[in-house]
């Protein structure tokens, strides 16, 4: 029967996204794999692939509508032998999610959200054929109608096969490779208790009215903004932030930094003090490892890469790439990547596994002359570094005052995840390595 195509969820955090541009137009048949359209997600723009093959019977989101809410009818899905007439006739069989789109193929196990967007199940079709089937326990079966229908040709109980579609959906490749068997075990999760819910404000209509006579602008939240929103909100409130600050003299790393770049001019290559400072503390991670780690609710989940995420500001927010096994790579390589990712994320090119991850953040607001400022951690990160701009400054070294250019950080940390004294010793490897420059490229 006629298939709905639901908007996926794309992302960890995605509720809703603008359905950017259709790749497919009615009447044109896909197969499984192929890119019917573009979707905008809160944080890139991905592509959304087919899961099963047939024919697109009917468009129901036109492109260039935003605020589309995740499980969504977008598209109606045809097969061998259905025409559009069909259209009215569909099942309430589970439509098509095609969560597994993005190109490339991202792994969004790590989620820094802790839940993922658009995660319960879709809604019903407001069809009156009969609802799909539930396995023995009560559970509704998620597979596509040619799915079920090679089931039952085999004579396959959809209950004992492993979906391996978008949250465990049964597609065809499942029920053509399955042998009659027992149905999955399921996993038994602990029951968490759930979280004290806080204090509401006042309502956007009260606020509203307080400046009912003043001159006014709404701006509508768009879905980066709104995660931004929810995800700091909820870190500030949920984390315990404590904080350290250091100064390093940053007078050896500009000369350091000066020479270098005279001899990498004829490659093209142009190193800045961001480039040092992340390498700084990829190479600090590693000396104290116990500060590279991340907080996963019940245990704390200690990392061996140095994987360092870095805030570049983008219009309307911002994202954290991710660089990974950066104790690993040289400067230049580490400027080029970076270089190379904080044009894809302003261009919101970037896929989910670029973005998440890591133990650790870097915000820099130096180039702004930001002197120094407190970052709020990006969960589950157990640390962020804040970097201030480099001053020149009056500083006493053996009895006299000299001028240096001196630069302030903060480091942000987790109280959970990193005590006072580990936290003091991974801020005093950060320094050391910026103070003796030299000694990175080691």
């Amino acid at each position: 029967m006629p298939t709905e195509i639901l908007m996926p969820a794309l992302s960890p955090t995605m509720e809703e996204g603008t359905l950017a541009k259709w790749l497919v137009k009615e009447g044109d048949e896909v197969k499984s794999g192929d890119i019917i359209a573009e979707i905008e997600t809160d944080k890139a723009t991905m592509e959304f692939e087919a899961v099963d093959e047939g024919k697109i019977g009917k468009i129901l989101i036109e492109e260039g509508t935003a605020g589309v809410k995740v499980n969504t009818a977008i598209a109606v899905l045809l097969e061998d032998g259905e025409s559009a007439d069909d259209i009215g006739k569909a099942s309430a069989a589970p439509a098509k999610s095609n969560s597994s789109a993005e190109t490339p193929k991202a792994d969004t196990s790590e989620a820094s959200a802790p839940e993922e967007a658009g995660s319960s199940a879709p809604a019903a079709s407001a069809s009156t054929a009969p609802a799909a089937p539930k396995s023995d326990s009560g559970d509704r079966i998620f597979a596509s109608p040619l799915a079920r229908r090679i089931a039952a040709e085999k004579g396959l109980d959809l209950a004992a096969v492993k979906g391996s579609g978008p949250r465990g959906r049964i597609v065809k490749a499942d029920v053509e490779n399955a042998k009659p068997g027992a149905a999955p075990a399921k996993s038994e999760t602990a029951a968490t208790p759930a979280a004290a819910a806080a204090p509401a404000g006042p309502s956007a209509d009260a606020i509203a009215k307080i400046y009912a006579d003043r001159e006014t602008e709404e701006v509508a939240l768009d879905g980066m903004r709104r995660t931004i929103a929810q995800r700091l909100g909820e870190a500030k409130q949920t984390i315990p932030h404590f904080y350290l600050r250091r100064s390093a003299k940053l007078d050896a790393l500009m000369k350091f930094r000066g020479d270098l770049n005279k001899q990498l001019e004829a490659r093209g290559v142009k190193l800045s003090v961001n480039d040092f400072i992340i390498k700084a503390c990829a190479l600090a991670l590693q000396e104290v490892p116990d500060a590279n780690a991340v907080w996963a609710g019940d245990r704390i989940i200690k990392l061996k890469p140095s994987d360092v995420a870095v805030a570049v500001a983008i219009e309307g927010g911002l994202f954290t790439p991710v660089l990974k096994d950066a104790h690993q790579k040289t400067l230049s390589a580490l400027s080029t990547e970076m270089k190379d990712l904080a044009n894809r994320a302003k261009n919101k090119k970037l896929a989910p596994h670029e973005y998440q991850g890591g133990s650790f953040a870097i915000s820099n607001l130096g180039m702004f002359g930001i002197e120094n400022f407190d970052a709020v951690i990006n969960p589950p990160h157990g640390a962020i570094l804040a970097v201030g701009a480099g001053i020149q400054t009056p500083v006493v070294e053996d009895g006299e005052i000299v001028v240096r250019n001196m630069m302030s950080m903060t480091l942000s940390v987790d109280h959970r995840v990193i005590d006072g004294a580990l936290g003091a010793q991974f801020l005093a490897k950060i320094v050391s390595h910026l103070e003796n420059p030299m000694g990175m490229l080691a």
